[in-house]
């Protein structure tokens, strides 16, 4: 396992919400699906739009800029099939919600 970053507090990521952080000089997008956490670029690869800040489907989330979606789990794009972001592995340490470098 690769060193852990604090990035939040897990009060701030109530259940169905996300927050944007900066992690390793990149915007990421966490996500909190009903208890389960994860982590995805922020930056859509259509046209950068805020993916964070999309509609948020069990553990697909739609950039609100032009509808890519993507899988939480895997960074793959469902709608185009293909492209894809990168993830990043999320750890909840006592109350802080931690990412981990690679």
């Amino acid at each position: 396992m690769g060193e852990l970053v604090t990035v939040a507090s897990l009060s701030d990521l109530p259940p169905g919400s996300s927050k944007i952080v900066s992690f390793e000089g990149k915007s990421v997008a966490i996500f909190n699906v009903g208890g389960a956490f994860y982590a995805i670029q922020n930056v859509c690869v259509h046209r950068g739009g805020p993916v964070g800040e999309g509609e948020l489907d069990g553990t697909t989330i739609t950039c609100p800029w032009h509808g890519w979606s993507y899988d939480l789990t895997t960074g793959t794009s469902e709608s185009p099939p293909g492209a894809q972001l990168p993830t990043y592995r999320v750890h909840i340490v006592g109350s802080e919600v931690k990412l981990e470098r690679s």
